[in-house]
């Protein structure tokens, strides 16, 4: 597939807490994210990225604007979003008396694999992912990379042409990280597109075709890396964040 694969226009999300105090959660966020492509949602920690993300896979109804994925309108067609989408967070939940397995067949099920397709799926999700030697263990049991690539596993085992990645290598040693970076190139060469919000800017750097950087649930600015670094006139990604929010960005200067 080729061409836009999600498209936001003017999508916004506010709260009103126990007082009645009406909270921004994001702000007309706009943008188009292509099939194999990574399109990267950078910003510091409560600035929206989230919020945003879980309006796109439908986990949380927006209040204004409109977004469609896979040709699929986030309003009109919820299912058919969620039947294009894998979604992964840092805390993703796996079942810790399940075995990596067993998890595996009961997502698979309620997909609706019949067991010879799902095992099938799953062996080779497995190898993709090279879980074959922790396939057979509890989940609880697992180091924290372990059931991240479980935790993908899932994401991907109906085959979703889109992958929303929420902060993936949060908390996770180099060696995980690692491996998780591989797959999301491997998903992107494959012709997927990845929606990845990350507040780590090389992380953004290295793997990002697009980036969107994102403060206060406001969009302050959209484009490649190179378009990013000629604009705010700095190749360091943390001098052109801060100058696209307004902050000092001396710190990062020699």
């Amino acid at each position: 597939m080729t061409g836009a694969a999600v498209r936001v226009e003017g999508l916004g999300k506010t709260y009103r807490d126990a007082s009645g105090t009406e909270n921004v959660g994001c702000h007309d966020v706009t943008f188009q994210a292509n099939y194999g492509a990574i399109f990267g949602v950078l910003g510091t920690n409560g600035a929206g990225k989230t919020t945003m993300l879980r309006m796109l896979a439908t986990m949380l109804k927006p209040t204004s604007g409109a977004a469609s994925i896979a040709g699929f309108d986030l309003s009109g067609d919820p299912q058919g979003v969620r039947r294009s989408i894998g979604f992964l967070s840092a805390s993703t939940g796996i079942y810790g008396r399940l075995t990596a397995k067993e998890m595996l067949y009961y997502f698979a099920a309620l997909h609706g694999f019949s067991k010879t397709d799902a095992a099938q799926r799953i062996a080779d999700v497995a190898k993709l992912l090279d879980l074959d030697s922790f396939l057979d263990r509890r989940c609880e049991k697992l180091s924290t990379g372990q059931k991240q690539r479980v935790s993908i596993a899932r994401t991907i085992l109906h085959d979703p042409p889109v992958l929303i990645f929420d902060e993936p290598t949060s908390g996770l040693d180099i060696l995980a990280a690692s491996q998780i970076v591989s797959f999301m190139r491997r998903s992107r060469d494959q012709g997927k597109c990845v929606l990845l919000s990350t507040h780590v800017m090389r992380e953004a750097e290295l793997l990002c075709d697009e980036i969107l950087l994102i403060h206060r649930g406001e969009v302050r600015d959209h484009g490649s890396v190179v378009e990013l670094q000629q604009r705010h006139a700095s190749t360091q990604l943390e001098v052109v964040f801060l100058r696209a929010i307004g902050e000092d960005s001396s710190a990062f200067l020699n």
